[in-house]
């Protein structure tokens, strides 16, 4: 399959060698034109566009591009912007973390165009990005659905793909996996911070491996608490402010809306919330937990 990737980011640039691993072709655009030589380089089957209307030109028809771009306003420009440009039968994945009701309104105006469009909830981190990702997909046209079905098939883990209908219910099902995911990071690293109360020495790193054999508590989260301990024993040089991209904030509002108890999630934003204001060990965790499989900035003890 030959398709367009908008945004060579951290996501973007490991999909595009995901998808050429397994025989695709890509043109890549990126506003970094460093970026876009990075992918050209990678292999023959990515070609380099200039600009937005060099990659449309290169493509076959129907055109597929899909986008990973930062959510809001940036997705929403060049959603806008390709509204203009693509014709009716034209295919656009939006594969980044936007809210799911910018999907609603979004397609709205795609739909007047005949664009069909897919929202696209993508897990598994950049390492999933490059070798075996996790996708939640929306969209109206299951026609369209099953021209690109082959390009997730490539992408995922096996079997790691769901098409869940209707547009807007991949992004949907993806913020609430997010707003789990804090509940699971939040009680990690709560664990971590009573041992670290203790009169007990542990070593984090062992605990860590101990738990993620055998254990109830054995995820991949435990893996990435394991490797952080292991390159900082007591991370001591990561500030522990807990960063959120704002999907457990969404999560959040859609309990309240359907009057959905939902305590844990609420509790571990409003921890990350207070994580800001002072250090806590529990936000050390967290924070090396979100870098391990996002790559998501840490904030550094400053240096005295």
């Amino acid at each position: 399959m030959k398709f367009g990737m908008i945004g060579l980011g951290k996501m973007g640039l490991n999909l595009v060698k995901n998808a050429v691993d397994h025989g695709n072709k890509i043109v890549a655009f990126d506003l970094n034109s460093d970026a876009v030589k990075n992918a050209d380089s990678y292999s023959s089957f990515v070609t380099g566009a200039k600009d937005i209307d060099e990659l449309i030109e290169k493509l076959p028809n129907p055109k597929i591009i899909w986008l990973m771009l930062p959510a809001g306003e940036i997705t929403d420009s060049m959603v806008t912007q390709l509204s203009k440009k693509l014709k009716a039968g034209d295919i656009l994945i939006d594969g980044g973390n936007s809210n799911y009701k910018e999907n609603l309104r979004q397609n709205v105006l795609l739909e007047e165009n005949g664009i069909k469009f897919f929202d696209a909830g993508t897990s598994g981190g950049m390492d999933g990005a490059r070798r075996a990702g996790n996708f939640m997909i929306g969209g109206n046209d299951v026609e369209s659905w099953e021209i690109i079905e082959p390009l997730f098939a490539d992408l995922s883990e096996n079997g790691a793909y769901l098409f869940t209908g209707k547009i807007g219910s991949g992004h949907y099902l993806k913020m609430i996996h997010n707003g789990i995911e804090y509940g699971m990071m939040q009680a990690i690293a709560e664990g971590f911070e009573i041992l670290e109360a203790s009169d007990y020495d542990y070593d984090y790193e062992k605990v860590a491996n101990l738990w993620n054999h055998g254990s109830v508590v054995r995820s991949w989260l435990m893996e990435l608490a394991e490797e952080a301990f292991k390159k900082d024993p007591k991370l001591t040089e990561i500030a522990g402010r807990m960063h959120a991209s704002g999907e457990g904030k969404w999560a959040i509002e859609e309990a309240l809306e359907y009057n959905v108890p939902a305590p844990v999630i609420a509790l571990s934003l409003m921890m990350r919330n207070r994580s800001m204001q002072s250090d806590t060990f529990t936000g050390k965790v967290v924070a090396a937990l979100r870098n391990g499989f996002g790559g998501h900035a840490v904030d550094l003890v400053e240096k005295k």
